[in-house]
């Protein structure tokens, strides 16, 4: 198997930039710009207000702006973090200034603009589950960025908080616009008839929600593989474990640097600050702490900028080394439209 945090090949360090030039990220930005305003069909701005659930910075001359889509609720028992007392679990969390009986995780897509693609990376939760989720529309539309504008979406991994967003309640495509991007190994672990046929009873459930999600789209959907430039200034990159296909995205311009992490780590308060901890989402603990182990140090080593999935907002920054494990120092919470 492909070395699960391969770069291909890739020369990180010649597309990092000054970390100078990277925290600009920090957020004072116009609401779309030159062509990927043309490609949000010409919206007006909105008022001069503070957006609701929504985080914008940049990445050379990209405009990513990452959406709150709500939010799970789950205890915060000995059944999440499946290779730790749960005493030091919940210590964990109270040392994080968070409740230590009960986990709420944020689901967080995120738009690239790159001038010529409006870019989903991961399709959000589609409010199919439950009611505190299905949040990123009034995002979206407090951006100006009306679902029609989508050009592609870009899919780390087919967890169903990451793909029920691409088919509205009534089945139609809630971005009819977009191209969908799904990776190569992910797609053929999950539509695979032999794998869903052997599957334990508490999977079969996403099985078919990947069949229902994908099995009619056709051509519409292009799958890549990893180390794959997959759309211009972003390339796939390997990060399996999580799921059998589960893929990282390094966005690229203007000699700065981005890594969309997607699940490597789940909430960062946890398993940023205790890589070796396994949360019963991965499906290959093995192979997604190793995963998880080798881009943190990368990220820390190169001063790359990084987000998260399910790490709220801002979503956004930067990865220290500790000690024990890492720290992830957010960017700051600023928005000027």
């Amino acid at each position: 198997m492909t070395d699960p945090v391969s770069l291909a090949g890739m020369n990180r360090r010649a597309v990092l930039g000054s970390a100078a030039a990277a925290t600009a990220a920090a957020v004072t930005l116009p609401l779309v710009s030159g062509a990927a305003h043309a490609q949000a069909n010409d919206v007006p701005k909105q008022a001069n207000a503070p957006l609701p659930g929504v985080f914008r910075y940049r990445v050379g001359s990209y405009e990513l702006t990452s959406l709150f889509d709500g939010y799970g609720t789950r205890p915060l028992d000995e059944k999440f973090v499946l290779n730790a007392p749960v005493d030091q679990v919940r210590a964990a969390a109270r040392d994080a200034f968070r409740p230590a009986d009960t986990l709420k995780i944020s689901y967080s897509p995120t738009v690239v603009h790159t001038g010529s693609n409006v870019v989903l990376l991961d399709s959000g939760t589609g409010g199919k589950l439950g009611a505190t989720t299905g949040m990123m529309s009034r995002g979206l539309d407090a951006a100006g960025i009306p679902p029609s504008a989508v050009t592609a979406i870009v899919i780390s991994h087919f967890h169903g908080d990451h793909i029920s967003g691409i088919k509205a309640a009534d089945n139609t495509l809630a971005f009819p616009n977009a191209e969908i991007l799904v990776p190569e190994a992910e797609y053929a672990y999950w539509m695979d008839e032999g794998g869903a046929s052997r599957a334990p009873a508490g999977r079969k459930s996403a099985f078919d929600l990947v069949r229902a999600t994908f099995g009619d789209l056709g051509s519409r959907i292009r799958r890549y593989r990893a180390g794959e430039e997959v759309l211009p200034g972003m390339t796939s990159v390997a990060a399996y474990g999580h799921t059998p296909g589960h893929t990282a995205l390094q966005i690229s311009s203007g000699g700065e640097m981005a890594m969309a992490l997607a699940d490597v780590t789940n909430v960062p308060f946890l398993f940023v600050r205790h890589p070796d901890w396994s949360a019963v989402f991965d499906m290959d603990a093995d192979m997604a702490r190793a995963t998880r182990h080798k881009l943190l140090d990368r990220m820390a080593a190169d001063r790359t900028l990084a987000f998260g999935y399910h790490w709220g907002l801002p979503n956004a920054g930067y990865v220290r080394k500790t000690a024990s494990g890492f720290e992830f120092e957010p960017l700051a919470y600023v928005q000027t439209l």
